[in-house]
């Protein structure tokens, strides 16, 4: 096997020729049903879910008001990425998404790794929905009187971790009436659940329920999924549209000051939250061979989507930060729990019942995208065959569409939310990455065939520059400090939770006994609850928690994030910052255009902003791609047995 061989690249014509033959080789046809309005609607249904239902609120929590400028900068990365999707989807108008895309312009390696990746995308996040669709459905059950047993609506990772969590905040002196909601449920989840030896069986069934009717209605069809996707965004617009008009009449402008309590590391904070929220968009793309007309229509509708979401999550954002304090919005279902606060239960409840609807159309959004990457796939001879087999009745990629069910379903039952959520995350970023990528290493490329939509050029030789020294101005002026912080790896204060949950028994006892004698000695005196003492002096003054902490009888430690354990957490973003350099070279040599090379950096820099652990998880799942290419793609790809075929010259 050359080396050469791994990027071996298909060409749009040969693409678009395939999709002609696919009756042909047994593969079938995809039914033709959607529009513009259609894919709009997809977007929406798909944008429009967890980020405006429930990570909205900790966004807001963290960054305050000040939050509607991450929508706006996600929005830009996001509308960027979906520029170089419009691209390509108006150039190749076939299923596959960034996978196709990538197998025009880097290769098949790449095409291979990035359609690895997609899994990550759709099947995790769809795995991630159905969580927190679960959530949602149990709540709005509790609320109608109804109450199933914890162990039987929550993962098992969350309840095993809960469980030990407030095991140790127990130790700590912190009471089970006073531990967080989620960690009752956890600890509730745990010690009441069926044992078969030491293993607890703890399971979300309510997950399981949601995605095999989801799955049984992709299953079915396009056209079917298209009218239960459309009746779903009508539902959640109208009902986003009333919390709005509602809300606005208990808006309290005194709640918007600070506007940026937390300046713009708390806004930053929430970039992987507000990010999640945008997931989804893409999808669309995978649509492109069912479009009457694609190379109009998937760019409209995708910029559409973005436009219409946007718009609502900033004001969204705004009513919600107004009508009650940001502190108080680190919450699951913040939309509901504000109107609850107000005492308008009536329409707490529509909103609960909404979620329900809102999630479900984000998990057929993602379980209708899945099936058609493995599809492409298949047609390349990267997977089985079967992958590729179309229903002859329904038209779906049903053999897909089934095993998509099983690979979402399973994981969904045990898996951790926030796990997920991240994984789903850096997954879908680095898909924007390369594809973002991919138009830019096609700029110049005279003999590709250009589709109706072109992005922009603006040239970005000069202006790249300049936006980077523009960007080390400011961190070494106006985020001076944090900048310094960062370079010199300077240790942090650790959160009074993680402090209190790595102490032993003896270390707990020294603790609360230096307490009583500190100046809150009348709260350690009326409670044991270290968390809470703790939590008083870092709510009061940041500086005097750091003074309290480093007074503590403990290991430095337990106190204290340092040396390499610190480190490692920003090698992420050192990755960022060296590869910005060599875009801003590349930029310069080549001319490359602006809008792609914007949004290649805003999410690349999102990527950077995620823990280094999700980037550990990633490599190892792409390893695991990589070692079922070598095993079985690269020598069944189709492009494998064209090398071999005997080339006839004049």
């Amino acid at each position: 096997m050359s080396f050469s061989n791994l990027f071996r690249k298909k060409s749009v014509e040969d693409i678009l020729k395939q999709v002609k033959q696919n009756a042909a080789d047994g593969h079938g046809a995809l039914g033709k049903h959607l529009t513009t309005k259609d894919l709009t609607a997809f977007g929406i249904a798909a944008i429009v879910g967890a980020g405006i239902f429930s990570t909205i609120g900790k966004a807001s929590s963290d960054g305050g008001p000040a939050v509607i400028f991450l929508f706006l900068f996600t929005a830009v990365a996001c509308g960027f990425a979906a520029f170089a999707y419009a691209e390509f989807a108006s150039m190749v108008p076939v299923s596959g998404s960034a996978y196709t895309y990538s197998y025009v312009a880097f290769g098949e390696l790449i095409a291979w790794i990035i359609g690895w990746a997609l899994i990550m995308e759709y099947a995790i996040g769809n795995i991630t929905v159905a969580i927190s669709w679960s959530d949602y459905f149990t709540g709005l059950l509790d609320s109608g009187g109804i109450h199933l047993p914890q162990w039987i609506q929550m993962d098992y990772l969350t309840a095993s971790n809960g469980f030990k969590e407030a095991t140790a905040l127990m130790q700590g002196g912190k009471s089970f009436e006073n531990l967080s909601a989620a960690l009752q449920a956890a600890h509730t989840a745990w010690t009441t659940a069926p044992t078969i030896g030491a293993f607890h069986f703890v399971a979300d069934l309510p997950a399981l329920f949601i995605i095999i009717i989801i799955t049984w209605l992709v299953y079915r069809g396009m056209k079917e999924s298209r009218n239960a996707s459309n009746l779903m965004v009508v539902v959640k617009l109208a009902i986003i549209l009333l919390v709005i008009a509602v809300g606005v009449f208990y808006v309290d402008v005194e709640n918007w000051s600070p506007f940026a309590p937390n300046g713009i590391n708390g806004v930053l904070k929430g970039v992987s939250a507000v990010f999640f929220a945008y997931i989804g968009f893409d999808a669309i793309s995978t649509t492109a061979e069912e479009c009457k007309n694609p190379q109009r229509d998937l760019p409209r509708g995708m910029m559409w989507a973005i436009i219409i979401c946007t718009v609502l999550y900033i004001v969204i954002a705004l009513v919600l930060t107004g009508m009650v304090s940001y502190k108080d919005l680190n919450v699951g279902d913040p939309l509901a729990f504000v109107f609850d606060k107000l005492n308008l239960k009536w329409l707490s409840g529509i909103i609960a019942v909404s979620a329900v609807v809102a999630m479900a159309s984000v998990l057929l959004v993602f379980q209708m995208g899945q099936p058609r990457i493995w599809m492409s796939m298949s047609r390349d001879g990267l997977l089985p065959k079967r992958f590729s087999k179309v229903h002859p009745k329904y038209k779906t990629p049903s053999y897909a569409t089934i095993v998509t069910g099983f690979v979402v379903a399973i994981p969904a039952l045990f898996l951790n939310l926030t796990m997920v959520t991240d994984l789903c995350s850096i997954g879908t970023l680095f898909a924007f990455v390369l594809v973002c990528a991919g138009v830019l290493v096609l700029q110049d490329r005279k003999d590709i065939p250009r589709g109706k939509f072109k992005t922009p050029y603006i040239n970005a030789r000069y202006i790249a520059p300049l936006l980077l020294v523009a960007g080390l101005v400011f961190a070494f002026t106006v985020n001076k400090k944090p900048t310094m912080d960062f370079i010199t790896n300077v240790k942090q204060v650790n959160e009074p939770s993680a402090i209190v949950t790595a102490l032993s028994k003896t270390e707990t006892e020294l603790v609360y006994n230096h307490l009583l004698k500190g100046e809150k000695a009348h709260i350690a005196s009326e409670t044991q609850d270290l968390e809470h003492i703790l939590s008083n002096y870092r709510e009061e003054n940041k500086d005097k928690y750091d003074e309290v902490v480093a007074a503590l009888p403990i290991g430095e430690n337990v106190k204290y994030e340092s040396g390499l354990a610190l480190f490692k957490h920003k090698i992420p973003m050192w990755i960022f910052l060296t590869v910005l350099v060599g875009l801003v070279v590349w930029a310069y040599k080549k001319r490359l255009s602006l809008i792609p090379l914007l949004g290649l950096v805003c999410c690349l820099y999102m990527m950077a902003e995620l823990s280094v652990w999700n980037w550990i998880y990633f490599t190892i799942w792409l390893l695991i791609g990589l070692a079922i290419y070598f095993g079985y793609s690269q020598k069944n790809s189709k492009l494998n047995y064209s090398k071999i075929e005997p080339t006839i010259h004049d």
